[in-house]
């Protein structure tokens, strides 16, 4: 059984959306799907290798496309010498299978394999990867090459398109730096606080650096479905497609309520945006980051439509601002049961760290409360940002509906990671719908790394 490949009446690009045929695993049952973690080596550019750990040897891993409502096991083995596990990014699934040890999900010891029993839901994009602490420690967690698409179908309807193409962001050696070498550097977090940062040498779209591996072959009049995934552990990113617009008709994997067309779109870490772009501007084009810097580090595709030839072209795109907003419906949400004012700050180097410690409301993990909730109630989290970076929250299990950022309502725009700005609040809102240990936490590794999490528990 393939739980990989084209979804029915739709071209799929061989190079980005590798295929996946499960086989059998040792004992009395078969696993619907096998994974392996084991060390690579990539060569991301001409001459240009990089060392690092993978599902099946390949990045982005093998593309699972399952069925909403369908059952699966997938079987994974770890071949390295750390113990790991996969967390199944944006499925409401058990505490147990959801891959976060911090909700009680088991490790997988070197050498042991582990199998993951679910139901998927809901449909759409989502995503697997480690969930393993990094620490000080760059070659570990989402530092490394563990990830890989995960395509639910079901009822969502993304339209018509001739070509669909999965590319996820990915940052390659990471290094420390001084904050202060950052501010002046390619960071997209433009961070305003003291102590090291992690800064990369390479950037790509899945394994290969721009102008690298093969282009992103078009013709004109049709309309490509990019699936556009951050995969990087610690940057968010600004991306163009100069002569086109994308028109955004999904966000984490969830219907917008307002399709809007935008000459660039922000992905901070862990988003992921369905997109329809019409190729109608025949050249040979640049996709990538909107920063120069980024796209000398490796940061873009090609794109060349059928009979076009010469240097691939860039152009900076009109200044604007992401504003999630543009895709919901400006009413105001649902009252909530109950509201948690959540306020994140940045208490600088604790027990002689050489990064910088992250506290909710004064409190780091694993020394901070659970946030209580009851079956079926709706609840408000303000996510107030008293620091200068930028903070990917994500909430695992559940899907929120953003409700207000700044004095803007808003309603309909569900997601399960938004970008908190810098002195920003954003409030979004849940239902406890999913029994269990839910985790909640900044998406860059190493925030969350150094306390930025919090759990919250479903209580009688």
């Amino acid at each position: 059984m393939s739980l990989a490949g084209a979804a029915a009446g739709h071209h799929v690009l061989a190079s980005t959306l590798p295929t996946f045929i499960p086989g059998p695993v040792s004992g009395s049952s078969h696993a619907d799907v096998r994974l392996r973690i084991e060390a690579c080596s990539l060569e991301i550019g001409k001459g240009i290798n990089v060392k690092t750990v993978a599902y099946n040897g390949q990045v982005p891993g093998p593309t699972l496309r399952l069925t909403e409502g369908k059952p699966v096991s997938i079987e994974v083995t770890n071949a390295t010498s750390s113990p790991d596990l996969v967390h199944w990014h944006g499925l409401a699934i058990g505490s147990l299978s959801d891959g976060a040890m911090e909700e009680g999900s088991p490790m997988i010891e070197p050498g042991k394999t582990l199998r993951y029993s679910f139901t998927p839901r809901p449909s759409g994009t989502r995503w697997y990867h480690t969930h393993a602490v990094a620490g000080a420690n760059l070659t570990l967690g989402t530092y490394s090459g563990q990830f890989g698409f995960l395509l639910i179908d079901g009822a969502h309807d993304l339209g018509y398109y001739d070509q669909e193409v999965n590319l996820a962001v990915r940052h390659w050696e990471p290094s420390f730096a001084p904050m202060v070498e950052t501010m002046r550097a390619q960071s997209a977090n433009l961070p305003l606080t003291t102590g090291s940062d992690v800064v990369y040498r390479y950037a790509t779209f899945n394994q290969h650096m721009l102008g690298h591996g093969e282009p992103l072959r078009v013709k004109q009049g049709q309309r490509v479905l990019m699936r556009l995934l951050n995969a990087s552990a610690t940057e968010n990113v600004v991306l163009a497609l100069p002569g086109h617009t994308f028109k955004i008709i999904a966000m984490d994997g969830n219907p917008v309520p307002n399709p809007r067309s935008v000459e660039m779109l922000s992905l901070a870490v862990a988003e992921r945006v369905d997109a329809i772009v019409e190729m109608n501007n025949p050249g040979v084009w640049i996709l990538g980051s909107t920063l120069e810097k980024s796209r000398a580090m490796g940061l873009g595709i090609v794109v060349e439509y059928a009979g076009q030839s010469g240097k691939p072209v860039w152009r900076d795109p009109s200044p604007a601002d992401w504003d999630y907003s543009q895709f919901a419906q400006r009413t105001k949400a649902k009252e909530p049961d109950e509201t948690y004012v959540l306020t994140f700050r940045d208490i600088g180097s604790v027990n002689g760290s050489q990064f910088d410690s992250w506290t909710i409301n004064n409190k780091s993990w694993p020394d901070i409360e659970p946030l209580h909730v009851r079956q079926g109630k709706r609840y408000r989290l303000i996510f107030r940002n008293g620091s200068g970076d930028q903070h990917p929250m994500h909430l695992h299990r559940h899907t929120f509906e953003i409700s207000k950022i700044g004095k803007t309502e808003m309603s309909g725009l569900l997601k399960d990671v938004v970008n908190v700005m810098p002195l920003d609040s954003v409030a979004v809102d849940f239902v406890a719908d999913n029994p269990g240990d839910t985790l909640m936490h900044c998406h860059q590794q190493l925030h969350m790394d150094y306390g930025f999490m919090q759990l919250i528990k479903y209580i009688d």
